[in-house]
């Protein structure tokens, strides 16, 4: 099999569409000998924040010295980074040479991406992210689909796309022999693929909102029932401020499995302070105490949003659940993991003069949010929107929260079978702002937010992840045909 046959079954595969059920997955781990009972996982679900989460979570993680695999979906930039794994080494690693320069640097096979430096707790030292390789997908695909193969024969229905990643992911990690596994959810948590896990190290369920309503359910509680799946007996969970219906169910599952769950509370969260490079807060170790007070720590982040202190305080608390299971995480590798910690398009600056900056906002919950950001950072400053969303997501909601901030919106048609085509997209826009242009394509949608914008305009695009790679090639080589 070569990289491109490989490839193609995946394509194929995703013809079978989103298929929720383990009884699937569950027999073709089987058939592959269960590598996933071999690995320590953490398992992370939620509505919105579960990237972002996961970003820290493996960055102090990397800071403590451990090797981490990820699985992430989806793919923004090349398909490959939905399985990866991220180690932290010195910046004068000769292996790593020079890679501090550039974030998107990838290596001659295409495998590195590589995150900023750090100067601050830990010294001089980056965290090196290996995408993995396509001598990797060909080998692993060339295991796994004879057994598809098989499965179908033996009556079983055939893997679906996801279901064929997840196991790449875990056959991956198991050859990798990482030291830790943050593994991100698809959809919802009790009936996805990634919940053949069956005891991981710990579960985390980010901010659950409204997101998928056609399969989770259509109210808080439903879709809460869902993201509690990912709970297990003997496990751990930690989550972060919920809606009280959503709090409910998972503190009632907790005490049917007899577990503990712990919530990292962002309203301890003090003296935060908002800077377009950077968040300033504070947060409390209950753990220690002083003359009866709670020791408290200081801590920088460099993902940006109100939102983002919120997942940095609940990968705190993971991290200090962790440590309390043996895994030796202190305050100091904490705080240099938060402040290493990437997350690449989401509310990420990608050029200057004029001002660019991408985002993954793709829901109501996720929009609020980014909303949030604009008006905190942007005060006082034109807009200009490039657009783009899949039909099946709410963007009427989107746009009405968005929408009415912006003096001109472009929207545009993703490269995506489930796009929403640009001129639809366009007259709902033109309910909340007077001046909406039909960008089309991503590379004419680019040049008219170009001819729109000063220097000290900013350019936002958003809508759904899905466009944001295409965005970044098209502004790459509008950059070389100026050179």
């Amino acid at each position: 099999m070569t990289y491109k046959e490989a490839m193609d079954f995946l394509e194929q595969s995703k013809k079978l569409g989103s298929v929720l059920g383990l009884d699937t997955i569950t027999e073709l781990m089987r058939r592959l000998n269960n590598p996933q009972d071999k690995l320590k996982i953490i398992h992370i679900a939620g509505t919105n924040g579960k990237g972002s989460t996961a970003a820290f979570i493996t960055s102090v993680l990397c800071a403590a010295g451990y090797r981490v695999g990820r699985f992430v979906s989806p793919a923004v930039f090349t398909y490959r980074e939905i399985i990866q794994i991220s180690e932290c080494c010195h910046i004068n690693d000769e292996s790593k040479k020079d890679a501090h320069l550039n974030k998107y640097l990838y290596d001659e096979d295409g495998k590195h991406m590589i995150s900023a430096s750090s100067k601050e707790d830990i010294g001089e030292h980056i965290i090196s992210t290996c995408y993995i390789g396509k001598e990797d997908i060909r080998e692993l695909i060339s295991i796994i689909k004879p057994v598809c193969g098989d499965m179908v024969n033996d009556g079983w229905s055939h893997p679906t796309c996801f279901e064929i990643e997840t196991a790449m992911a875990f056959l991956y990690m198991e050859r990798k022999q990482v030291d830790l596994f943050v593994l991100e959810t698809g959809m919802g948590g009790r009936l996805d693929a990634t919940n053949v896990v069956s005891r991981p190290v710990c579960s985390v369920i980010t901010k659950v909102s409204f997101d998928h309503m056609k399969y989770l359910g259509d109210t808080l509680r439903q879709i809460a029932v869902e993201k509690a799946g990912i709970m297990k007996p003997g496990s751990v969970v930690i989550t972060c401020n919920q809606h009280p219906d959503v709090f409910s169910v998972f503190l009632s599952k907790a005490m049917d499995l007899d577990i503990p769950l712990i919530k990292a509370d962002c309203g301890r969260a003090g003296n935060i302070r908002y800077y377009l490079n950077q968040t300033v807060f504070s947060y409390p170790d209950l753990t220690v105490f002083d003359n009866n007070k709670a020791d408290t720590e200081n801590f920088k982040i460099r993902l940006l949003g109100k939102h983002q202190v919120q997942n940095a305080v609940l990968a705190i608390e993971t991290a200090r659940v962790l440590n309390k299971l043996g895994y030796n995480i202190n305050e100091k590798e904490i705080r240099a993991g938060l402040w290493m910690a990437e997350w690449p398009g989401r509310f990420e600056q990608v050029s200057n003069k004029p001002d660019i900056y991408i985002d993954g906002a793709h829901n109501e919950d996720a929009a609020l949010k980014l909303r949030d950001s604009v008006e905190m950072y942007f005060t006082n400053r034109r807009l200009i929107f490039m657009i783009g969303v899949l039909a099946d997501k709410d963007y009427r909601s989107m746009l009405r929260i968005m929408a009415p901030l912006a003096d001109t919106i472009i929207t545009l048609t993703p490269y995506n079978a489930r796009a929403l085509p640009s001129e639809m997209l366009a007259e709902e826009a033109k309910k909340y702002c007077g001046r909406v242009l039909d960008g089309r394509d991503i590379r004419q949608a680019l040049e008219m937010a170009y001819n729109e914008a000063g220097n000290n305009d900013v350019i936002l695009a958003f809508g759904s992840l899905s466009f944001l790679g295409d965005l970044i090639d098209a502004l790459n080589l509008r950059k070389a045909d100026e050179q």
